[in-house]
């Protein structure tokens, strides 16, 4: 069975974390510093990862940033900021969600089932593939292929697409797409939707140029197949 890994270097928030979360059922792994953590997400058998932001040496921004060179492993920053620039940060490197210390074991439990849920789920219920020219979404397989081609998306980047793509031609604010997409209700700027969207739009051209994601200016986005 796959563990969750706990990194941070306080030793009470390792062993708070670790009890709370392994009274709920789940195996869990600590690491105590940002090179110790990249060693045990490469070993394998990690579900999801709890990343402390402030580590020594490498810390949680170059750790997330290099766990999304190489995986979709699941990832929830907690530091002991609550400055909104490092929320938007961390969401924009890739995280899949943010908890700010101190935090309810609870609430922090809640998020880490909410995460598992959302990117382990099979999409019970609704259409597993989206075919569209020149780009085919397979939910169940977590797989994008864009003119024939397989693509890499980071979790949060499949979410949108998802989202956008089996929503086609309606616009949503980039608010609404924080909110149904990240589960936030965030009414600061759209910078962490906005950068997704542009590396969206990078990682899906096409062979035959056609584009997905569009801009509706002082709206927001919308999914839709140019000719």
């Amino acid at each position: 069975m796959d563990s969750l890994l706990v990194v941070d270097d306080e030793e009470a928030v390792l062993e708070l974390v670790r009890m709370y979360l392994e009274n709920e059922g789940f195996l869990v792994e600590v690491a105590r510093d940002g090179r110790q953590a990249l060693e045990r997400v490469r070993a394998g058998n990690v579900r999801l990862v709890l990343l402390d932001l402030m580590l020594p040496g490498l810390d949680g921004w170059a750790v997330c940033r290099e766990i999304r060179t190489f995986s979709n492993l699941p990832v929830i920053m907690l530091t002991a900021k609550g400055d909104e620039f490092d929320r938007v940060l961390g969401l924009e490197l890739g995280a899949d969600d943010y908890v700010a210390k101190p935090f309810s074991p609870r609430e922090l439990v809640a998020r880490v089932k909410a995460v598992l849920r959302r990117t382990e789920s099979g999409g019970a219920g609704r259409s597993q593939v989206l075919i569209y020219p020149e780009l085919v979404i397979d939910y169940r397989a977590n797989r994008v292929e864009v003119s024939g081609r397989e693509v890499a998306l980071a979790p949060k980047e499949f979410e949108l697409l998802w989202f956008l793509a089996s929503r086609p031609r309606r616009v949503f604010t980039r608010d609404e797409l924080l909110e149904k997409v990240w589960d936030y209700s965030y009414t600061g700027d759209g910078r962490t939707v906005d950068t997704h969207v542009r590396r969206l739009r990078e990682k899906l051209k096409t062979d035959g140029g056609r584009s997905y994601l569009k801009t509706v200016w002082g709206k927001g986005y919308k999914f839709e197949v140019s000719q």
